[in-house]
């Protein structure tokens, strides 16, 4: 049978109250009580209800977090971040995988409110009107991490996409590239219209002409990646350069690239997107922009505890600095 609060205040001859004193760590209890009762609670093996805890003090201690997969390292490093802050802070995860889909990632919204969470942390490649009407009706704090809310509406992290994306294009204009593909998720993705603006205007910003066919929109897939080369690599003017928008991307263009008999850099030059441990893993080794995940999702958990304990919020928007990680994919 399940060991309740009453069982450990029976056996330890004192009150609910003392023992709920105990569990949470109330100072106002005398020393010897609480060594009695804590002895009676590791002997009874005693843990706490959680949810009945909650409804004692319209807390639960538990955040949801969802996010698009959780196999992807990608996300898994945002929420490695999201988990070592919550711990940190003794807040529980429920971690659910959104599959990008907009339909899943309303369901898990209201699941998550459901289950009575203290706060959500979401990753989404798109804030629709449907979802930002259901996070404005959220009773709970809602911060974004690694996304996008235009309105500014919802508390988010990120970096500068669009500056990040610039200066990678200018690396490769910089080399001397003047026909360069630009390989990334689909245009529906927020992040990606922001990649795309930088794109073009540092083409325009160098005097070139955009060429649209060498703009490619596809799933981030390393198969995907090595259709997008296949691709733009028949044209008669083919580029000589690629702008990736991950590192899958990025890889399937460098090995379909290799498999066509073309060396990177000295025939074509890449680079992408993230910066996962794949960019390090292939070779040549990948220069990419680092998008910093581990600190996206901590950031955004200290973020959503400042707002669940009603602390002041000097900044709801945060941008992180990034970088590029040169690697050999390009020429230096």
């Amino acid at each position: 049978m399940t060991v309740t609060i009453y069982d450990v205040a029976r056996e330890a001859n004192v009150s609910m109250a003392t023992v709920s004193r105990v569990v949470n760590g109330n100072q106002n209890v005398k020393p010897a009580t609480r060594k009695k009762v804590l002895e009676v609670i590791e002997r009874l093996e005693y843990r706490p209800n959680a949810v009945a805890r909650g409804l004692a003090s319209k807390k639960t201690t538990t955040v949801g977090v969802i996010i698009p997969d959780i196999s992807n390292n990608l996300y898994a490093e945002l929420a490695r971040g999201i988990e070592d802050i919550a711990t940190m802070y003794r807040y529980n995860i429920i971690l659910a995988n959104s599959d990008q889909n907009e339909e899943k990632e309303l369901t898990l919204l209201d699941t998550m409110l459901g289950k009575q969470v203290d706060g959500i942390v979401m990753m989404t490649d798109r804030v629709t009107e449907k979802i930002q009407d259901s996070m404005d009706h959220s009773p709970v704090p809602i911060v974004l991490a690694g996304s996008v809310d235009e309105l500014k509406e919802v508390p988010s992290v990120n970096i500068d996409y669009y500056q990040a994306a610039y200066e990678a294009v200018k690396v490769l204009l910089d080399n001397g590239h003047t026909r360069i593909a630009f390989i990334s998720a689909p245009q529906s993705y927020t992040i990606t219209q922001y990649k795309l603006a930088a794109y073009k205007k540092a083409l325009e910003d160098a005097g070139l002409t955009v060429d649209e066919s060498l703009i490619v929109s596809e799933e981030d897939t390393y198969d995907n990646g090595i259709a997008a080369y296949e691709e733009v690599s028949q044209f008669d003017n083919a580029p000589t350069a690629f702008f990736a928008g991950s590192d899958e991307l990025a890889i399937g263009i460098i090995h379909g690239a290799q498999d066509a008999g073309r060396q990177v850099p000295e025939d074509l030059e890449v680079i992408s997107f993230e910066n996962s441990k794949l960019a390090r893993m292939v070779r040549p080794q990948l220069s990419s922009v680092v998008l910093p995940l581990y600190d996206i999702g901590a950031v955004a958990m200290r973020l959503l505890t400042k707002l669940m304990n009603k602390e002041k919020v000097e900044q709801q928007s945060v941008i992180l600095p990034h970088r590029i990680e040169m690697r050999d994919s390009v020429k230096q």
